[in-house]
């Protein structure tokens, strides 16, 4: 018989894009020269949970043309499955540029209106592959580029709620792809089916009306879902996990380029349903922003062992431009040098398992 691949622990179903991200800081008429990089949420959140040691696959469309079959190859070496990807032999493949202006601060200009990831249907969504999940991802983005991709994010968040399996949402408000009234409707009501919501603060403040980072976390909470992750920059993160609520603070860095910095708690975190939450929030909070020279979120996504070893025992984290600064306390010789060093064990408490309960 032949062999089967064993189904996805993690699904995640939206748009992935080629990045264009400035080679400096300015306006998009003044920049000389881009690096090319890939981006999309939910594409880093499969990356990321991928490299935090679950299987990943991903739904969504895309272009036969050069950009798609360059998402594409980046999944496979990254060891994303791709059965579910429909390649359309007309489609565009969306892009969209990042420009800098310092202190983290960035600008998108998107060319994606049209992409085929817009036009994710229901029927596009493997009800079997969503049933046999662990966890299914989604986005506000993936609602918000179109109403049928819209309908088919609600679709999968049905099965998935019918099967058992895990649903982790994060709203990810992007103003210029629908009006306020709209997205908050949609984003309130996704919050309800889902188990797992992942906002920043200010879409936390937009969603429910609320200012503290406490009242937005508690106001999240009443609507249903078992663990909320405030995501607050700077200042970490607020999670809460039935009714107990735990501050994570951030690890200190020099921001250069914030793009994609929200996938840390997008990919680890939902797998840490199964591992421990708290424990996986931590291994995704304190991922820095990317260094220089920018080259995509999706390169730039945290691993498991990597991004869990460097806040406590190095200055600076490990990255493919930098190397661990500091020597492990109680050692003569130097921290191995490499991309993801070792956790060194005993970092992090074990956290709580997340499970419906409702």
């Amino acid at each position: 018989m032949p062999y089967t691949p064993p189904a996805p622990q993690v699904l995640a179903l939206g748009e992935a894009l080629l990045e264009f991200n400035a080679a400096g800081e300015g306006d998009l008429e003044s920049v000389p020269a881009f690096h090319p990089g890939f981006g999309g949420d939910t594409s880093n959140m499969v990356i990321a949970a991928r490299r935090s040691g679950a299987s990943a696959g991903y739904l969504t469309r895309i272009g036969d043309d050069a950009f798609g079959r360059g998402l594409l190859a980046l999944w496979r070496r990254e060891g994303v499955d791709v059965t579910h990807v429909i390649r359309e032999p007309e489609g565009a493949t969306g892009i969209y540029f990042v420009t800098r202006h310092g202190e983290g601060r960035h600008t998108f200009t998107y060319r994606r209106a049209g992409s085929p990831a817009s036009r994710l249907a229901p029927g596009d969504v493997p009800d079997d592959a969503v049933a046999a999940a662990r966890l299914l991802h989604v986005s506000g983005i993936t609602q918000g580029i179109g109403a049928s991709a819209c309908d088919a994010a609600f679709h999968a968040v049905r099965v998935a709620r019918s099967a058992g399996t895990l649903v982790s949402y994060d709203p990810n408000y992007r103003p210029a792809l629908w009006p306020a009234e709209r997205a908050r409707a949609v984003m309130l009501r996704t919050v309800e089916l889902a188990d797992v919501v992942l906002p920043n603060l200010d879409e936390g403040r937009l969603l429910t009306g609320e200012q503290e980072p406490e009242r937005v976390l508690a106001a999240f909470a009443r609507r249903g879902p078992s663990v909320v992750a405030l995501k607050m920059g700077a200042d970490g993160v607020l999670l809460g996990e039935r009714g107990r609520v735990t501050h994570l603070p951030a690890h200190p860095v020099v921001p250069v380029d914030a793009t994609g910095a929200g996938t840390p708690s997008t990919g680890p975190s939902p797998p840490g349903c199964w591992r421990g939450t708290r424990r996986s929030t931590r291994h995704g909070t304190p991922w820095w922003p990317r260094r220089s020279p920018p080259q995509g979120p999706a390169r730039s996504a945290p691993s498991r062992t990597g991004t869990r070893y460097w806040p406590r025992y190095a200055t600076r984290p490990a990255g493919p431009d930098r190397e661990p600064a500091a020597r492990r306390p109680g050692r003569k010789r130097p921290v191995r040098r490499a991309r993801n060093p070792p956790e060194p064990r005993g970092t992090h408490d074990s956290g709580l398992a997340v499970r419906r309960g409702r």
